[in-house]
C-alpha cells in the first residue's frame, strides 16, 4: 500500500525549516541535547587564510563562516541570549537548541567568533567554494575579514533575509545573498502546488506567522491556501 504523502511532505518541510536554522533534530529516545564538537586540533587550520569563506555541508543545509585567523571563525547564529544579557562569557558558550529556536522565533541572532572546532562541529569544511559563483566580485581577504569583525555582536535574524549565508556573502562578495534559501523557497512552492499537500501548506503558513509575525500578509494565506487546495481536491 502507498503511504499517505501529506504527513511525509509535512515532515520533510519541518525538517528543512529546522535544518536551515542549524537545529539538528535528535532521535526520539535521545536524552542528550546535542553531541560534543570535535576535539581541539581535529582540523588543520594551516591551510586556512584570513578572510576565507568556510562552508560546512550538512545533510540538507550548509553552515557558513568567515575565517579570521588564529583558529577563529565569525559566523551568524540565531540566539535569544543577547536580548537578556551583555555578559560575553555567557553569550560565548555553545548555543543550545533552545537558545537557537527562541532566537528564530523572536528574530534575534548574534554574529559570534568561535574556534574552527566549535564552528564546524565535526563536519567537513570547504574553503572558498562559492568563489566560482562570484568570479569578479571577490573582495580582498583582508576586507572580508574586517567586514566580519565589524559586524560581530547582536543582530536581527531572518530565515529569508538575514541568515548565515547572507552574512558571509556580504563579507566576501559585497552582496548579501542566500542560494540555499532560494532553493528552500522553490521547494516550498512545489509542495504548495501539490494538491495533496494541504497539511504541508498549513505548516508553511503557521511557520511564516511564527517567523514573520501576525499580519494579513501571513495570516490570510495560512487560512485560504489549505482551503483552496482542499476545495480543488
Amino acid at each position: 500500500t502507498m503511504k499517505n504523502p501529506v504527513p511525509q511532505a509535512a515532515s520533510l518541510l519541518l525538517e528543512k525549516l529546522l535544518l536551515l536554522v542549524h537545529v539538528r533534530p535528535l532521535p526520539a529516545d535521545s536524552g542528550v541535547e546535542s553531541s560534543a564538537p570535535a576535539a581541539p586540533g581535529y582540523y588543520d587550520t594551516s591551510c586556512f587564510k584570513r578572510g576565507d569563506l568556510l562552508e560546512v555541508p550538512r545533510t540538507l543545509f550548509i553552515h557558513f563562516g568567515i575565517y579570521l585567523g588564529e583558529n577563529r571563525v565569525a559566523h551568524l547564529m540565531p540566539d535569544i541570549l543577547p536580548a537578556f544579557t551583555g555578559d560575553r562569557r555567557q553569550i560565548q558558550q555553545v548555543v543550545t537548541n533552545k537558545r537557537l529556536i527562541l532566537g528564530v522565533i523572536t528574530k534575534m541572532a548574534s554574529i559570534r567568533v568561535d574556534t574552527v572546532e566549535d564552528f564546524a562541529y565535526g563536519g567537513s569544511i570547504l574553503v572558498n567554494h562559492m568563489d566560482r559563483l562570484f568570479k569578479d566580485q571577490v573582495l580582498s581577504s583582508e576586507e572580508a575579514a574586517r567586514r566580519a569583525e565589524k559586524l560581530v555582536g547582536a543582530t536581527a535574524y531572518s530565515l529569508l533575509w538575514n541568515n548565515c549565508e547572507h552574512f558571509v556573502t556580504y563579507c566576501r562578495y559585497g552582496a548579501p545573498v542566500s542560494f540555499q534559501t532560494d532553493k528552500f523557497c522553490e521547494t516550498v512552492k512545489m509542495i504548495i502546488r501539490d494538491q495533496r499537500s494541504v497539511l504541508a501548506s498549513a505548516l508553511v503558513g503557521l511557520a511564516s506567522i511564527v517567523c514573520l509575525g501576525l499580519a494579513p500578509s501571513t495570516t490570510l494565506p495560512t487560512i485560504f491556501i489549505p482551503f483552496i487546495l482542499w476545495m480543488a481536491g
